[in-house]
């Protein structure tokens, strides 16, 4: 349905969810069926989403097999009582078999996924479950916050008031300390979240999303954009189902963006980036020059130590990407 609709793509992603569920067999038909009805470039980066406790040598080897070129695990932490906290079905073990599976299966570009930030987690263990992550030399690794969403069984005992979260100054911490350790380590923390082993193992496809770059999302609840549109699809398997039987695509609703909209969400996400915000590129695309426009404020953000003006950018500082949601607020 969507077939010559978009330009050739450079990036294909399998994930969220936990695809690693899926036989090889099954992921390659889906990569069959997206090459055969896509243009992709000659070479494409081709991510998998997985859980530590799907994956052995065989299926790794599978996966490379059949052009899966970048693998994310999500390890979560390398500590068992974390773990358990969260509820996660791999142990530590598990997840470090899984690391080293990858690696003697010939993948040269392994994402870890962490959570910081966890009920009785101290600064002390983070760092360990960071030392952990760094002696596998990851090629690249995400940090997260983790954020509760109130009908997941996490949700559910936040609220019946089972336990609480760390306060604002200790997440600061979380997230300092994160930064220091792993950029001592040889990694460029990139964005908020989001740190990599040298600039060409920075997730080439994540950054579609932080710069306004056309992205087509396939399967219940995806998310797609273009120009100034964003459209997802039905989150339930039955709508999304009846809707492609009928010969329709599965869309659950649209938004069209404002020019105001696109320009709140660039600087959003290009506060969220080491790369910051081109303020040429900006006013070229955008129509708005900020700089001029909002001069005092940036002065103020400069002054504070939030933000850096320098070659035409506007920069994050450390500072500045620990609180990058607030920054947009300019």
């Amino acid at each position: 349905m969507y077939r010559n609709r978009f330009n050739p793509f450079d990036t294909v992603y399998i994930g969220g969810g936990t695809p690693s569920l899926l036989r090889p067999q099954q992921l390659e038909s889906i990569l069959i069926s997206v090459q055969k009805n896509f243009d992709l470039i000659s070479t494409p980066e081709i991510t998998v989403e997985t859980n530590p406790a799907d994956l052995d040598q065989s299926s790794l080897e599978s996966m490379r097999e059949i052009g899966i070129n970048r693998i994310n695990i999500g390890v979560q932490s390398f500590d068992e009582k974390i773990l358990n906290f969260l509820g996660r079905r791999h142990s530590v073990k598990q997840a470090i078999s899984a690391v080293e599976a990858s690696r003697k299966a010939g993948f040269h570009n392994i994402g870890l996924d962490l959570i910081y930030g966890v009920p009785a987690q101290d600064i002390d263990s983070w760092l360990d479950t960071l030392k952990h992550a760094v002696a596998f030399s990851p090629e690249h690794i995400s940090c997260y916050q983790l954020t509760l969403e109130s009908k997941t069984p996490l949700g559910i005992r936040y609220q019946a008031g089972e336990f609480s979260l760390p306060g604002d100054e200790l997440q600061y911490e979380f997230f300092m300390k994160t930064s220091e350790f792993l950029e001592d380590a040889g990694y460029i923390h990139y964005e908020v979240s989001n740190f990599a082993l040298g600039a060409k193992y920075t997730s080439r496809h994540n950054q579609k999303y932080w710069d306004h770059s056309p992205y087509l999302g396939l399967g219940p609840s995806a998310h797609s954009f273009r120009g100034n549109r964003r459209w997802w699809n039905h989150h339930s398997l039955d709508q999304y189902l009846a809707a492609i039987n009928t010969g329709n695509l599965p869309i659950e609703e649209t938004e069209i963006l404002t020019m105001e909209q696109l320009r709140l969400e660039a600087l959003y996400l290009g506060l969220r980036t080491k790369k910051g915000v081109s303020l040429q590129d900006f006013e070229n695309r955008y129509d708005y020059d900020l700089f001029t426009e909002k001069k005092e404020t940036l002065d103020k953000l400069k002054e504070e130590g939030f933000i850096s003006l320098r070659d035409g950018h506007l920069y994050p500082t450390q500072t500045g990407l620990a609180i990058a949601d607030s920054l947009s607020l300019i």
